[in-house]
């Protein structure tokens, strides 16, 4: 090196250099399944292994039992009273005066080894790859210097308590995290007939457990400062720490629908698929097993994963032209045709065999991010193969698959919604377009397929709770100073701090994890509109659907996809006086004072039930949002989130809503409402009609 001299260089030192990043992993299939006609039986299990050592102590976090756009318009109202003015609903809605405080705030593809997607191999959060990483916001430091209006130096013992930050939360002790977890679902020693086989049960909780430890790791991945070129995948890591005790399901590979996996159902993570037994090839689009015959074992095909990575033509929604593998360029550019071996000769063993074979689809997921969603499109049988020519003139092998009759819809479902938004058809049924009349930054539709019910009964569109007085804090609440966003781990804001030093959720709205209190920015911080803390106070980010139903009255449901831990909407209305609740008997009412049930692990394991720091009521039959079409379950697909806001010596509390797990498009959103006392249960009891296989038979 020029300018160094060759004695300053000690050259008996090695430098220890590990890789960036590794394959993804494979799951592997059991012993038994294992022959030459199935190599894919002998793969290895290949993953980026979590760092340490790791510290013991860590609290645990509060999971739930059971699933968007992260664009925001620059110019929103955040907060309470009349900040975004009720607007009258056409035809049965009516005005409303206005009363009440207003807070303001200020190419890889699938070869012989896998059937990747992107530059991510598939494996990302969508438009927050790995969680914020890649599209979404930009990655921070906790240097104070950033986020503090003050120009002076900071001082040295501030300086040592943000390194002390920082090593506290390098050192995340995912184990204790992970046995706390599955301790909590019930999922420490799965059984051999449990991991061979599944149910519904089993899977909802294996997905839950792993989707809450991803975006756990995740939270602390983002209060480090990353090394210049790392790539983050808490997935993978959440995958490693599973798989390394064994959690999953279905591992079995068989012909046909896998246990407790529902045609429609939604996946966000190739893993997911992995772990419940769906496809248990990580990468490779092509899934088979060994089957004797006369003595001699052929591979079938089980699963197959159409992600866009080849020229396959998957606009039928029941059928569909799949390329086989291989035959893709080189390092050095050269092309090759396909090989009738691996995969593409399981295919073609199962067109003679006439088995069903399991299609996943995967779509894009959000405009411009590299992500997909995977959706199970149930089973389809290969009618015809063939050899084609490719872009580069070599031969490839095609096979046309059709949908067995019968099934429930899943893939037509998403083409007709993205026909509906492109405005190609008209969704049917269709009373208002926006019953909103524009309060929200995306319209609500109000349809009705069933009967001839022209809407609810008339009420005022408010988007927020109207307070007539805050609540009062006993000491002054500290603003956050921070220029343009909030940053995780940065100890200098208070908003931060009160957070535990982290931030709550992630850009695409996702709730990292679930405190019993979620402290938002509030109406004299200095962050901006676009804060990631101000999530739940910049509207709508889902195309939601207010729908009749056929026994419930009037429903809720969403057009897009949601992910688990989503924010959906927050309960509008006007804020009562709690002690007064019990004169009202309203069906539109949120009741935080209620009793509510733990959402419980498998076998009555208890968890947390949801619980407000303050006696919160809120009305919404006069004026109110989507929330209030949203019905009552004993197996709801939603929770509520207390969500706290603080100016000063005041404080408003929002009840926000999530999705507890991955939530298909048109499929209905619910929450449990909760008991009252005893001494007036009887006389607000009602017969409940969820259909849920835990049905209480009543609600309140």
């Amino acid at each position: 090196m020029e300018g160094v001299s060759s004695d300053t260089i000690d050259r008996t030192r090695v430098l220890i250099v590990k890789p960036l990043r590794c394959l993804a992993p494979v799951f592997p299939t059991p012993p038994e399944m294992s022959s030459a006609a199935n190599p894919q039986a002998s793969s290895p299990f290949v993953c980026v292994p979590p760092t340490g050592p790791f510290p013991s102590g860590l609290a645990p976090i509060y999971p739930f039992l059971a699933s968007d756009d992260s664009q925001r318009t620059t110019q929103q109202s955040f907060g309470f009273g009349n900040s975004t003015p009720p607007v009258a609903m056409n035809a049965f809605r009516t005005p409303g005066s206005a009363n009440g405080n207003t807070e303001r705030p200020r190419k890889v593809s699938r070869n012989q080894a896998g059937d990747g997607v992107g530059v991510d191999t598939g494996y990302s959060d969508s438009m927050n790859q790995s969680d914020q990483f890649v599209n979404g916001f930009k990655m921070h430091t906790t240097d104070a210097s950033n986020t503090s209006t003050s120009g002076k130096r900071k001082s040295k013992s501030q300086k040592n308590q943000r390194e002390i930050v920082r090593a506290e939360f390098s050192n995340l002790d995912e184990e204790a995290i992970v046995n706390n977890l599955l301790i909590s679902f019930n999922l420490m020693q799965l059984d051999t007939f449990k991991k061979a086989t599944g149910d519904r049960d089993l899977v909802d909780r294996i997905l839950l457990v792993f989707d809450l430890l991803r975006r756990k790791i995740a939270q602390y991945e983002e209060s480090k400062q990353a090394l210049p070129g790392s790539i983050r995948q808490p997935n993978m890591k959440a995958s490693k720490l599973l798989s390394n005790k064994e959690v999953r399901t279905n591992k079995t590979k068989k012909i046909g629908h896998v246990p407790g996996v529902e045609v429609g159902d939604i996946f966000f993570f190739r893993m997911e698929l992995c772990l419940v037994g769906l496809h248990s090839q990580s990468m490779a689009g092509i899934d088979y097993i060994g089957v004797k015959v006369s003595g001699y074992e052929d591979p079938v095909a089980v699963s197959i994963v159409s992600s866009g990575a080849y020229e396959d033509d998957g606009n039928n929604g029941d059928m569909l032209i799949y390329t086989g593998q291989g035959g893709l360029p080189n390092k050095d550019g050269q092309t090759f045709d396909q090989k009738l071996e691996g995969g593409n000769l399981a295919l073609e063993k199962s067109r003679h065999r006439g088995n069903e074979i399991r299609v996943i689809r995967g779509l894009k997921d959000v405009p411009g991010s590299t992500g997909k969603i995977y959706i199970y499109d149930g089973l389809y049988k290969i009618q015809e193969t063939w050899v084609d020519k490719n872009i580069t003139g070599c031969n490839i092998f095609k096979y046309k698959l059709v949908r067995l009759p019968g099934q429930p819809e899943a893939f037509t479902i998403w083409k007709s919604i993205q026909q509906w938004k492109d405005g190609v058809i008209s969704r049917a049924g269709v009373i208002l377009p926006d019953l909103t009349s524009g309060s929200e930054r995306l319209p609500v539709s109000l349809v009705n397929d069933v009967d001839d019910e022209k809407g609810p009964a008339y009420f005022t569109y408010t988007p927020t709770p109207k307070y007539i007085r805050p609540y009062s804090l006993s000491e002054p609440s500290l603003s956050c100073t921070c220029l343009g966003e909030c940053q995780s781990g940065d100890v200098n804001c208070p908003c931060i701090q009160k957070n535990e030093g982290f931030l709550p959720y992630s850009s695409l709205g996702v709730l990292l994890s679930y405190p019993a209190l979620v402290h938002e920015c509030g109406l004299k911080c200095a962050c901006s509109s676009n804060c990631r803390n101000r999530m739940t106070q910049a509207g709508l980010k889902l195309r939601l659907e207010v729908f009749k139903t056929t026994n419930r009255g009037w429903g809720l449901r969403s057009w897009d996809p949601i992910r688990s831990g989503g924010f959906i909407c927050e309960y509008a209305g006007e804020v009562m006086d709690a002690s007064k609740v019990s004169e009202f008997e309203d069906d539109y009412m949120f009741d935080a004072t209620r009793i509510y049930q733990p959402l419980e692990g498998p076998q009555g394991n208890p968890r947390h039930a949801p619980r407000a720091p303050f006696p919160l009521v809120i009305d919404a039959k006069r004026e109110g949002n989507v929330a209030r079409f949203m019905n009552h379950s004993c197996s709801p697909n939603v929770y509520w989130q207390p969500v706290l806001r603080e100016s000063e010596n005041e404080a408003y509390l929002h009840i926000a809503f999530f999705s507890i797990k991955h939530i298909p498009p048109m499929q209905e959103l619910t929450f449990d409402y909760g008991m009252v006392p005893h001494a007036n249960a009887d006389r607000r009891r009602k017969q409940c009609r969820c259909g849920s296989s835990r049905c209480r038979g009543f609600f309140y």
